[in-house]
Parts: structure tokens; C-alpha cells; sequence
């Protein structure tokens, strides 16, 4: 990127969310109720932060972090 991309790429918005803890049934249940292409939740098992995502296929996807 040239310089002058690099300066337009900034947030436009930032949201501060309550990570509830659920699994990923009802973490996909709330982002379809909610309409939004991801949801982030508190898995209830781990313990850990995880996203569940529309995939372009029409199925859904999951991202769990390791650390």
C-alpha cells in the first residue's frame, strides 16, 4: 500500500460487547437472531473466547484461538 492508503485504513467504529459464555449452537442461534455475518462468545466448555461466522457456502464456521 502507498502512504496515502495506509493513513484511510482506520476503525470507523469501535463497539465494546459482553462476551457471554454458550456454545456454539446458541452463539449461531443469537449472531442469526441478531442478523450479523459473526458473533464472539465465551465458549462454556474451555472457558475461551471463540467467533462463529457465515461462510460464503452457506454453512458457518468457527474460529477458536489456541494460546
Amino acid at each position: 500500500l502507498e502512504k496515502d492508503e495506509k493513513e484511510t485504513k482506520k476503525i470507523a467504529k469501535r463497539k465494546s460487547i459482553e462476551v457471554k459464555p454458550m456454545n456454539e449452537e446458541e452463539a449461531i442461534l443469537q449472531m442469526e437472531l441478531l442478523g450479523h455475518q459473526f458473533y464472539m462468545y465465551k465458549d462454556s466448555e474451555t472457558n475461551k473466547p471463540a467467533v462463529v461466522y457465515k461462510r460464503n457456502d452457506g454453512g458457518y464456521g468457527l474460529i477458536d484461538p489456541i494460546y
